[in-house]
């Protein structure tokens, strides 16, 4: 059984400071709660789509995870808040055992959001207990990648909850708050001349599996787009009639564009002679200069093909943006980059790349359950580069590989362009 609260508290706030991991470990909860806030409890209980989870299952999943992974397996005795949540918050580990179908998780009108609160502290006292025993390099790990995993759902909450809410006739707001005209940013061709680039994580700080090992690509002469694409710059391709021309498609994408009715990105509606967009703070005028938002794969590669252009491989990216300040002198790279201290632009909108989202050479899956959190999804599957401003702060990094299957657009999924340029 677990101490009482009072235990947990004084052993770890009163009597010593409170350990770095356990402070990162408290924040990164109190983020996923506070991004809650806002909603209803109705709110977090809706399913828009199959893809998409609700709010309380996020806060349900990420919680067991901690518990499964990192409670359980160390604290003796531990007593389980609710033995059904085994396999009602279980994602897709199928080691560990069932779980319930992804497409009906909308449907679990109990246990209530109270429930799942509730459920969150006496994991959180679980984790402390934890730190009570000692933390081994194993522990420290899984704790580590528990915090990451957290991350990753603090911004499929936003995701999904915008979803959510352009389903809704009465075009709710997630926060209501305006935000600022993005300014005008002429676009550069930054040349890349050929040679080998070194790809994949380098250091002892925190990494997926997928961003490793490192190894050597060789990489063509290319040019890259200073910036990712615009709305405008986006728009335009759509007055051009390219959802009506057939040889910009790669066939499934055409294909799609048919039986889905594609016209435009997934949140746009037509205002007159001018575009909207839903988002997180409601239906909003079109921002011409921000970088255009919710593509799918095929979308950001038939604009490419529209344009002279081709979508980068995830190398030429990774090359690229590990520069660093060498681009600096560039006006169109900031040094002020969201991410692992580059000095590429990037962090707007995650960017489809052309890659196919597989193993790196020399790349191992974990044993057990844990090894199922990546390299089980290493088919069908692209990589997107760069973070989007939905993802949390210091989250995402240089060598970060996101992935989705090429149909995805409810993400903050946009696209950058690459060019061959002789060497």
């Amino acid at each position: 059984m677990l101490p009482e609260r009072s235990t947990f508290a004084d052993a770890t706030d009163l009597r010593r400071a409170v350990p770095p991991l356990l402070r990162r470990y408290r924040a990164v909860r109190a983020r996923t709660q506070a991004l809650a806030a806002p909603l209803s409890a109705e709110d977090c209980a809706l399913q828009s789509m199959p893809d998409a989870s609700p709010v309380k299952w996020h806060l349900a999943h990420t919680t067991w995870f901690f518990e499964t992974f990192v409670v359980a397996p160390t604290l003796a005795g531990y007593a389980a808040f609710d033995p059904a949540y085994r396999v009602l918050f279980n994602s897709y580990y199928q080691a560990v055992g069932a779980q319930h179908p992804r497409p009906e998780r909308g449907l679990l009108s109990r246990p209530s959001l109270d429930d799942v609160l509730a459920y969150r502290a006496h994991v959180d006292e679980a984790i402390a207990a934890c730190f009570e025993h000692g933390i081994d390099a194993s522990l420290d790990a899984r704790i580590e990648l528990g915090i990451n995993h957290e991350e990753q759902h603090q911004e499929l909450i936003l995701t999904d909850v915008l979803h959510l809410l352009s389903r809704n006739p009465l075009q709710p707001s997630y926060e209501a708050r305006e935000q600022p005209a993005c300014e005008r940013s002429e676009l550069r061709w930054i040349r890349y001349r050929s040679g080998v680039a070194n790809i994949g994580h380098l250091g002892d700080a925190f990494a997926f599996d997928n961003e490793s090992p490192r190894h050597r690509v060789w990489v063509e002469a290319f040019e890259l787009a200073s910036r990712p694409v615009t709305n405008g710059e986006y728009a335009a391709f759509i007055a051009d009639g390219g959802y009506r021309r057939p040889e910009l498609w790669l066939a499934i994408g055409w294909d799609l564009v048919q039986s889905e009715g594609w016209q435009a990105p997934l949140y746009w509606r037509r205002s007159g002679d001018d575009w909207q967009a839903f988002t997180l703070e409601g239906l909003r005028a079109l921002d011409g200069h921000a970088s255009v938002e919710h593509l799918s794969y095929f979308e950001a590669d038939a604009y490419a093909h529209w344009a002279g252009a081709r979508l980068p491989t995830e190398f030429e990216w990774e090359a690229v943006a590990a520069r660093g300040r060498e681009a600096a002198a560039i006006d169109a790279w900031s040094p002020a980059a969201r991410a692992g201290g580059s000095s590429l632009r990037h962090g707007d909108v995650w960017e489809w790349t052309s890659s196919a989202y597989a193993p790196y050479p020399g790349y191992r899956a974990a044993p057990g359950a844990l090894g199922e959190y990546n390299g089980k999804f290493m088919c069908g599957q692209y990589v997107l580069r760069g973070g989007s401003h939905a993802s949390p702060p210091g989250h995402v990094r240089i060598t970060y590989r996101n992935f989705f299957p090429p149909h995805a657009r409810w993400q903050f999924t946009g696209v950058r362009l690459a060019r061959d340029h002789a060497a």
